[in-house]
């Protein structure tokens, strides 16, 4: 059952523009699916679902296009549609993001396993991103922005 979920919520995204975990919740309602919020959140982190720009300029679920040996290319794509501006205060950089994506994006940080991070911190457009050293702040925020050209 879930498989079957996972595949119509790919089918889903990829034929209509969905932005949030409601809109989602309501088209699998539409199909006869009846999930709670909870379960559409937890398949979308586990389909990795991630949120770009439309056409129209909104933002909508999409399916992440890379590989696994393709990490890089992820982080650009994805970080590119996110990520407005970096900085860093002592051992801790904060990363800017267009309003609803810092989460998701936060998440492919996450991802990447970044050296000389500890944790990491989203809210809505704003990630936090603890650092064991200055340097190493200087460091990530200094290559995101070459990387995305920021």
């Amino acid at each position: 059952m879930k498989k079957a979920r996972h595949e119509l919520i790919l089918k889903l995204i990829e034929e209509s523009d969905i932005s949030t975990q409601e809109e989602l919740l309501k088209k699998l309602n539409e199909r006869g699916i009846q999930v709670t919020q909870a379960t559409v959140s937890r398949d979308i982190k586990e389909l990795r679902l991630i949120k770009q720009p439309s056409a129209r300029g909104e933002y909508r679920y999409c399916c992440p296009r890379n590989t696994s040996d393709d990490e890089d290319a992820r982080f650009h794509a994805f970080f590119s549609g996110s990520v407005i501006s970096v900085d860093y205060a002592m051992n801790i950089c904060a990363l800017k993001c267009h309003t609803g994506t810092a989460q998701a994006a936060c998440a492919v940080f996450d991802e990447m396993k970044w050296h000389d991070t500890v944790g990491t911190l989203a809210g809505d457009d704003t990630i936090f991103l603890l650092c064991r050293t200055e340097a190493a702040a200087k460091n990530i925020c200094e290559t995101i922005a070459k990387q995305l050209d920021i």
